[in-house]
């Protein structure tokens, strides 16, 4: 899955806000039910136009740049 399929940003949608593609939900809202404990999957049954592959695409990504952001800081 490409970075296109997972996210997209246009000022246009939630006023330009990281969003699930394809969706109105910010990828925000992943982050914050992840913090609060939930689960994936309870993420999942609340936004239904997410799809899983997106949200684990999203996981991956925010993962990868920690990793580039964290090699750069040292």
């Amino acid at each position: 899955m490409t970075r296109d399929q997972i996210v997209s940003r246009d000022p246009e949608v939630m006023n330009g806000a990281l969003v699930f593609a394809g969706t109105r939900v910010p990828v925000e809202v992943l982050i914050q039910h992840l913090t609060a404990g939930d689960s994936l999957d309870e993420f999942l049954e609340d936004f239904p136009s997410v799809t899983r592959e997106q949200a684990v695409g999203f996981l991956k990504l925010a993962l990868e740049e920690a990793e580039t952001g964290h090699a750069r800081a040292a």
